[in-house]
């Protein structure tokens, strides 16, 4: 059997517009300058005491502190005005639910943020485990957000991540599993070399899947 675990920002969701609005906005209440949508895409994927510390990369670790502090306060109030699924990505998930495939998310977001926007944009999908940054586990791309998802597969299963960034990469590698790279995400397509598989637009992620799993590929 197969089963896949899925990135969540930059792979299943289009989370750049309410990531950059909190994040100016705790900037600027330190008094910090702030950046575009596209200047914030090279600090996602990471976590949010990194995303933070990318942001304002000469302030000292207390002062990186409160930014994060305040920039979950305010992702809390911007993160449903600035985060949707890629179009495409809830059909993915629901064929996937209709065959029994395991499938689960695994994201260096905060997990409490994570499990709320999972829960919010997919009401009806049946995930064996939605993970997100927690200090029990150590990011990715550590591999064990990975096996502590395994637990939960079928023991005999294909495993693979399905992630946009060069992380999700070295992540799958650590742990063992296979991968595939999406390049609609936040990271440039040549830091996804090495992948087992590239998928550029979802209807080619989703061709892609169901040919795994008919076993038309290995």
């Amino acid at each position: 059997m197969h089963a896949f675990i899925f990135d969540l920002d930059g792979t299943l969701v289009e989370s750049l517009p309410g990531i950059a609005k909190a994040l100016n906005t705790a900037l600027a209440e330190h008094q910090l300058p702030g950046y575009t949508q596209q200047e914030v895409v090279p600090f996602i994927g990471d976590g949010s005491y990194a995303l933070c510390q990318k942001a304002a990369p000469q302030q000292p670790a207390e002062q990186i502190r409160s930014i994060e502090a305040s920039f979950k306060t305010h992702y809390t109030r911007f993160w449903r005005d600035g985060t949707s699924p890629f179009e495409g990505i809830p059909d993915l998930l629901q064929r996937l639910q209709q065959e029994n495939i395991p499938i689960a998310i695994l994201s260096n977001k905060p997990d409490a943020f994570t499990k709320e926007i999972v829960a919010t944009l997919f009401p009806f999908i049946t995930f064996t485990s939605v993970m997100g940054q927690t200090p029990l586990i150590a990011k990715k791309p550590d591999p064990a957000g990975v096996y502590e998802i395994k637990k939960d597969f079928p023991a005999s299963s294909t495993i693979y991540l399905v992630g946009d960034s060069s992380v999700d990469l070295a992540t799958a590698q650590r742990a063992n599993i296979r991968s595939i790279a999406v390049t609609w995400g936040y990271e440039d397509s040549s830091a996804l070399e090495g992948a087992c598989h590239t998928c550029e637009t979802i209807p080619q992620l989703r061709s892609l899947i169901e040919g795994l799993i008919q076993g038309e590929q290995i």
